[in-house]
């Protein structure tokens, strides 16, 4: 919404469409800069097809399994979205990227969205995690992104493909699924349900607001 709002860009929103999606959550259609595809980033041709046919300058991978509970039950769907979609979106923008002219790709970028879930847990509200504290996941979901997060390293050093990773705590705000903890928690307040609390409630996270 902020680049369609602020920016010249147009958009191609690639999406899943898993039980979690709703097109009612995104831009309408009807923008000229807006563009939605429904695929699975694990589609290697059609997702080949997509960056033929729209040339993007820069891409940015959103696209995750990432309920941490959900990984515990059905490990299996992380490890084929978080590992192999990333690894197929690396190749093909690997392969997409040494066919671009120089010009286009001092501009290029992949930009990889992780989780500060993949550096474990921090021990009081007073710590904070920085891009050297070590990797320690703990959950399916965290050990399956932190494995994205080395591939991008690796396809960077070893294919020189320009990456950014960022490590964002949780996120929430407007058009938050409602299975996640802060609108579960608002949605059993309003109806008068008890508050589940998770574990002995002794965990500690960041949360940063989304808009």
């Amino acid at each position: 919404r902020h680049l369609l709002e602020n920016t010249n860009y147009k958009i191609i929103n690639i999406d899943k469409l898993t039980y979690s999606g709703n097109l009612e959550s995104i831009p309408s259609s009807n923008n000229p800069k807006y563009f939605f595809e429904r695929y699975d980033i694990c589609d290697e041709k059609n997702i080949k097809r997509l960056f033929d046919k729209y040339q993007p300058d820069a891409v940015m991978h959103l696209a995750a399994e990432s309920h941490v509970d959900r990984s515990i039950d059905a490990p299996n769907i992380f490890l084929e979205t978080n590992i192999m979609g990333t690894f197929n979106l690396l190749e093909i923008s690997r392969m997409y990227y040494e066919n671009l002219d120089i010009s286009k790709k001092q501009l290029f970028r992949f930009h990889h969205i992780s989780t500060d879930e993949v550096y474990g847990d921090l021990d009081n509200d007073k710590d904070l995690f920085t891009e050297n504290t070590p990797y320690a996941p703990s959950s399916p979901y965290s050990a399956s992104k932190a494995a994205s997060d080395h591939l991008v390293r690796a396809w960077h050093r070893t294919y020189n493909l320009p990456t950014i990773i960022t490590n964002c705590s949780n996120n929430y705000g407007p058009y938050h699924f409602p299975e996640k903890l802060i609108p579960n928690t608002i949605l059993s307040a309003i109806n008068g349900q008890p508050i589940k609390i998770y574990g002995k409630g002794s965990q500690i996270r960041d949360w940063l607001f989304v808009e």
